[in-house]
């Protein structure tokens, strides 16, 4: 009964296709429209080719700094009228930064079609980037980083292993950056960073929902094609030499009592067919409590109260990273070692057909859960143009995992879950709990 139903929902994740299409604008701006007419819902994102990787080492948070700071306002919107226009016109928006990207959005009644394109022709054309905003926005982030971070238990924690698992690359640091870099920059470093990421020629528009495709098209070249295309910006991959030897680090947060071990292995880029072979691996280890980590260490042995891994999948790298915790007179090197025993396992025996099947099935699942918002199919289209090139992964990524076999699961795993590729951070109690 089971099996059937998953095989329905493989069979329907192969007849859900995202219809989309594509275009260039003169100025270099990329355009991606997706027609759905079942609610009167539309939704306007910009996606913008910058992330925490572009900063200078000596400023960073600057990308995630102008996720905030492009909402102040612009020469036809008033310092303080973005969010409020949004909401009279029975709207949301928000934006997100990442190690790669800035993505921007707004959800409104598609009769608010034509408002939400002028929104974001209005931020990417005439953005109002001044002291009082910056010294505003400063104190927003300082707040974020505060909350999310350094008073957040464990907040540190991807943090810390990015800056031990990368020499050279840009990934070293975090997209919160630094609270020191931000005080210090002036407001032409502002103005100069925006001058060089936030140009048409550096993004892509999506616009999904129930839309008028010649409708949409005449007020995309309206509100967007007279916009000046900004200089060509030049980027080369930063390579990192390979891990021969475990990395070890300690790392004291003042916000937790209970430790944790962690083993992070440096993997290659998120487009790669390996880095999905990676992601299965995580699922077969650690997806819910019937995972392979979950039920022996925490069900069965009651070693740890939690333990886990997963993939954090970019655009250049990847990390793949464990992590553990401890109960009881469990020590954080029995816990690791009884995670490395898992992996021994995949290395060297092939996991059973059924399990396999198990796991694709999850995968359709997961495809068809992705796509299942207006929200996250526009999201889905800016991030395979932008990031892997390759807009039609939304429809067929899904036969990479289903193609995945078995002995691709061993191979990878031996390729790359190796105690000498990787990073072994202690993340324990700071031995002084006062914090400043």
């Amino acid at each position: 009964m089971a099996l059937s139903a998953a095989l329905t929902l493989g069979f329907t994740a192969s007849a859900q296709k995202v219809a989309f299409e594509e275009y260039d604008l003169d100025n270099g701006m990329h355009v991606i429209l997706h027609n759905d007419p079942s609610a009167p819902v539309v939704i306007t994102s910009v996606m913008y080719h910058v992330g925490a990787k572009d900063e200078n080492p000596e400023r960073t948070g600057f990308a995630h700094f102008f996720e905030h700071l492009l909402f102040e306002g612009t020469k036809n919107i008033n310092r303080g009228e973005w969010f409020k226009i949004v909401t009279a016109n029975g709207g949301t928006n928000n934006a997100n930064t990442s190690d790669d990207r800035t993505y921007y959005f707004e959800v409104f009644p598609s009769n608010n079609l034509e408002l939400g394109l002028w929104m974001e022709s209005e931020r990417l054309m005439h953005p109002v980037i001044n002291q009082i905003g910056v010294d505003t926005q400063n104190e927003v982030v300082k707040e974020e980083k505060r909350l999310r971070v350094d008073n957040q238990p464990y907040g540190n924690l991807i943090g810390e292993v990015k800056r031990n698992m990368f020499v050279n690359h840009p990934y070293r640091w975090s997209p919160i950056g630094s609270m020191e870099h931000l005080d210090a920059a002036t407001l032409e470093e502002f103005q100069a960073f925006n001058k060089k990421f936030y140009v048409p020629n550096n993004a892509v528009l999506v616009v999904a929902g129930d839309i008028n495709i010649s409708q949409t098209k005449e007020w995309i070249q309206k509100y967007f094609g007279a916009i000046p295309r900004g200089a060509d910006i030049k980027r080369t991959v930063v390579q990192e030499a390979p891990i021969t030897q475990t990395i070890r680090a300690t790392y004291e947060d003042p916000n937790i009592q209970i430790p944790m071990i962690v083993a992070s292995y440096r993997t290659p880029s998120m487009k790669t067919r390996d880095a999905r072979v990676l992601d299965m691996i995580s699922t077969i280890l650690s997806d819910g409590k019937s995972s392979r980590l979950y039920k022996k260490i925490v069900d069965d042995k009651k070693m740890a109260l939690q333990v886990g891994a997963f993939s954090f999948s970019q655009e250049d790298h990847g990390l793949y990273i464990l992590y553990g915790m401890p109960q009881g007179e469990t020590t954080k090197e029995t816990i690791l070692a009884e995670m490395d025993e898992e992996i021994v396992k995949l290395q060297t025996e092939l996991i059973s057909e059924r399990d396999l099947q198990k796991l694709k099935n999850k995968y359709e699942n997961n495809y068809v859960s992705s796509n299942a918002s207006i929200e996250g199919v526009a999201e889905n289209l800016a991030s395979y143009y932008m990031l892997y090139g390759d807009v039609n992964l939304i429809n067929n990524e899904i036969d990479i995992y289903r193609s995945i076999t078995r002995e691709e699961i061993r191979d990878i795993a031996k390729k790359y879950l190796n105690p000498n590729q990787r990073l072994v951070l202690d993340y324990i109690p700071a031995q002084d709990k006062a914090q400043n």
